[in-house]
């Protein structure tokens, strides 16, 4: 689909009693209030009745007065995207946008997302699962060099270290296993890294990105003036249309639904590199959704209606 759809909503009241959740207590809350600001004055030119809740526990009490419709979840990291409020809203019967309990626990655990991106033959790069205690040498030897080390279980590449050297690794994988008893660590893909934006069944413009950090870090993505963005991102049309088209199957196979991003890397053969599904992408002034709805003539107002109405 390469074409908005009429909004399912024509006046802000059909939306009853928005609540916004924001921060809790990931290490991604600081980019969680930051975008939550920017969502709450849009709901405020718009006319929508919200409040804001940091936090599940404030959430919660509100839900059980009977004061929330509807939640637009843009609290990150575990307890935002992991399933799990997710999953107490279903049982409270409480419309959330985004993706479901299934969607959202696969995208946020990234050794089980490759394991399924694997098995349905979706390329991804190679990599190890790791615990702590766990033989570091015999990994090396199997992926070899350089190699990246994530939490598995966190986003905003916070915790995420490129290692370039043996003596690198360890040091990497205390800072990931700060964040998580595991840690992946992956096979480095020289190549660009795209980003395919999904809103409603439609896959929006791709973006490409460049920065001079060693790689797209928590830097580069929220603090840097330095990273620059490109949309259209520089590809001929009918193979950015079949990255978009493959995208949207990686987002489906995860069981992703209603707004999210994946991010691959392209390496020089025209091979896409599938890294990952975020089920709720960032809504800062860096952030990537935003950049590519507007290169289709959607403004940010109109791009947090949109999201709002995936709760419906």
């Amino acid at each position: 689909m390469d074409k908005l759809l009429p909004r399912k909503l024509s006046k802000p009241a059909d939306f009853g009693r928005v609540a916004l959740l924001v921060g809790g207590e990931s290490a991604e809350r600081e980019v969680s209030l930051d975008g939550g600001e920017a969502i709450a004055r849009a709901f405020v030119r718009q006319g929508i009745r919200h409040e804001i809740y940091d936090g599940a526990d404030r959430l919660f009490d509100a839900i059980f007065a009977r004061q929330v419709d509807r939640v637009f979840n843009i609290m990150h990291g575990p307890g935002g995207e992991d399933g799990a409020i997710q999953g107490a809203l279903q049982l409270m019967k409480i419309p959330v946008t985004g993706s479901g309990v299934l969607g959202s626990a696969l995208t946020m655990d990234k050794a089980r997302s490759k394991w399924l991106m694997q098995r349905l033959g979706i390329p991804t790069a190679s990599f190890e699962l790791l615990r702590q205690g766990d033989d570091l040498a015999p990994v090396l030897e199997r992926l070899g060099l350089p190699v990246f080390v994530k939490p598995t279980g966190l986003g905003s590449s916070i915790g995420v270290s490129r290692v370039g050297t043996a003596e690198a690794f360890a040091p990497a994988l205390e800072l990931a296993f700060r964040f998580g008893s595991e840690a992946i660590v992956e096979q480095a893909v020289v190549g660009k890294e795209y980003f395919a934006a999904v809103l409603d069944r439609m896959t929006l413009p791709l973006i490409r990105i460049e920065t001079p950090r060693e790689f797209y870090d928590y830097e580069a993505k929220y603090q840097s003036n330095e990273t620059k963005y490109f949309c259209p991102c520089g590809l001929p049309a009918d193979l950015e249309e079949s990255l978009k088209a493959r995208s949207l199957e990686v987002f489906d196979a995860l069981h992703a639904s209603g707004w999210g991003r994946v991010d691959f890397i392209l390496d020089k053969a025209g091979q896409p590199w599938f890294l990952e599904v975020n089920t709720a992408p960032g809504m800062t002034s860096h952030s990537l959704v935003p950049q590519a709805a507007a290169e289709l003539g959607i403004d940010f107002d109109e791009l947090v209606w949109r999201v709002l109405e995936t709760s419906l």
